[in-house]
């Protein structure tokens, strides 16, 4: 199997000059890979438009099996399994992560653009899930209730079966083993089913989790669409859980579904999240973390601020700062490891471009960038752009735009800030810039979002709790919180007379 998986890899990796690669492919079940007789999509490569790979969409019936195979195997041990004993094969789950890191790395930068050092970055956090979740999974417990005198009460969580992760082309590695650690660490099953824009490194992590020790069958990955391998996934009658990342369209449509089944959902869905910068803020950091939001991954992130509400006294300081952030950055393929890799597709080119036009039409002015990579002729290229003049009722500052685009809306007093960020139907993260501590504590108890970030814009640890308010989502991932959403709860009550 591991040499097997490793040449699969290699040939994969020697072939990154953008021609079309050599394997074809598929699902991958109880640790082999399973041909089917699906149709056949091509991988492209966004920065060159070229063939990376193709895999086989898994159909309904390849999908019952795989979601069968996975309850199989929780069946036949995994959720007995003792939590000390989980937790030492996630660790080495997390050992073999960082073994193919740099195949691993290479593959999710080419699949999906973005800068290598971004990839590798993903990578390392994939693994440090598996690290936080083998630490705490033997120190995960329930609670016990003061009752009348010859009554004991206590609580349990226990796994729920086979949990459905549906996950994203901004972050394919990342994302699905944010959901997945925590699965398996509280015992379930899975079965995993990728953006098919970005199935390579989802499909070849669950080669490697297999040749680390996870048991067959306990993590499977069905590569397809959402019509056909997603709505077929989440479902089958044996998934008790449903987790989703994506548009907040598909989210409810994947939320309705669950609602009719009776089971458990995670959605994270978009953001439009705000920044507040007030007159007393570091004008240089809040335009480093400005700029930096949509530069990261080409701004594709639900997570990202894309609106800084800057009081109008230092907005001109503000928007000068970021320009200058914005004027040295390098666009490119994502193996070159540029300062900001190609969007996913053309159509998301298109659309973020449509978006720009969209704010020149309403009265705003476009500061830096604006339109496509000059020079360019390949590639889903938009050059990153800073909007100045910006009022929240103009369309960017209402619809989640998922591209290099930053706009600056200024303010006058506080409350209207605090207005101007809440006056949205996503909740999903909040930013806030001032040296006055005080202030910002206040501020971040009024704000609508999932978290609130003080002086500083960026991913926090696998240890802090994820997940939005309102049209964001519903549930948490990461920290101790996940382990709660993917358990569900037994109280048992005992006379003790």
């Amino acid at each position: 199997m591991v040499a097997t998986t490793q040449t699969i890899a290699q040939s994969i990796a020697q072939s990154m000059a953008g021609s079309i690669l050599p394997a074809r492919l598929s699902a991958v079940m109880g640790g082999e890979w399973n041909q089917s007789d699906g149709a056949v999509h091509d991988v492209l490569d966004p920065a060159s438009e070229t063939v990376l790979s193709q895999f086989v969409e898994a159909p309904v019936a390849l999908v019952n099996e795989a979601v069968a195979d996975a309850h199989a195997a929780w069946t036949a041990g995994w959720r007995d399994l003792e939590p000390a004993r989980r937790g030492r094969i996630l660790l080495a789950v997390a050992a073999a992560l960082r073994e193919h890191a740099d195949v691993l790395a290479r593959l999710e930068s080419l699949d999906c653009g973005k800068p290598l050092s971004q990839a590798r970055a993903d990578v390392e956090v994939s693994a440090r899930y598996f690290e936080y979740y083998a630490g705490a999974v033997d120190k995960f417990g329930g609670e016990t209730i003061p009752q009348p005198g010859g009554t004991f009460a206590y609580t349990v969580h226990e796994p729920y079966g086979v949990i459905a992760h549906v996950t994203p082309w901004n972050a394919p590695i990342s994302q699905m083993m944010r959901g997945v650690a925590p699965s398996l660490a509280a015992g379930n099953t899975v079965v995993v089913k990728p953006s098919e824009l970005t199935p390579i490194t989802s499909l070849l992590a669950a080669m490697f989790m297999v040749e680390a020790g996870l048991p067959a069958g306990v993590c499977n990955v069905v590569p397809g669409t959402g019509p056909l391998t997603g709505e077929a996934l989440v479902r089958h009658e044996l998934v008790q859980h449903v987790t989703f990342t994506g548009s907040v369209r598909t989210g409810r449509q994947v939320g309705r579904i669950a609602a009719d089944r009776l089971v458990g959902c995670n959605l994270e869905l978009g953001g439009k999240s705000p920044s507040i910068i007030l007159a007393d803020a570091d004008l240089d950091r809040a335009a480093r973390a400005g700029a930096l939001a949509v530069i990261r991954n080409s701004g594709q992130s639900c997570f990202a601020t894309t609106r800084l509400i800057v009081d109008r006294r230092v907005e001109q300081q503000l928007i000068d700062k970021m320009a200058e952030h914005f004027a040295g950055l390098k666009v490119g393929p994502g193996l070159e490891d540029p300062d900001v890799g190609p969007l996913i597709s053309e159509d998301q080119r298109r659309k973020v471009l449509g978006y720009v036009d969209s704010a020149r039409d309403e009265g705003a002015r476009v500061v830096v960038g604006g339109g496509s990579c000059e020079g360019r002729p390949k590639g889903h290229f938009v050059e990153p752009t800073l909007l100045a003049g910006v009022t929240n009722e103009m369309t960017v500052a209402r619809e989640e735009i998922f591209g290099p685009v930053q706009s600056v809306i200024a303010f006058d007093d506080l409350e209207e800030a605090i207005t101007i960020a809440n006056d949205t139907v996503y909740g999903l993260s909040a930013g806030v810039f001032t040296s006055d501590v005080g202030a910002a504590h206040r501020i971040a108890a009024r704000l609508d979002a999932g978290q609130v970030q003080v002086n500083r814009y960026s991913g926090a640890g696998v240890e802090v709790p994820f997940g939005g308010y309102k049209s964001s989502g519903l549930g948490r991932e990461k920290g101790l919180e996940a382990l709660r959403h993917y358990t569900q709860v037994k109280s048992v009550i005992v006379a003790v007379d």
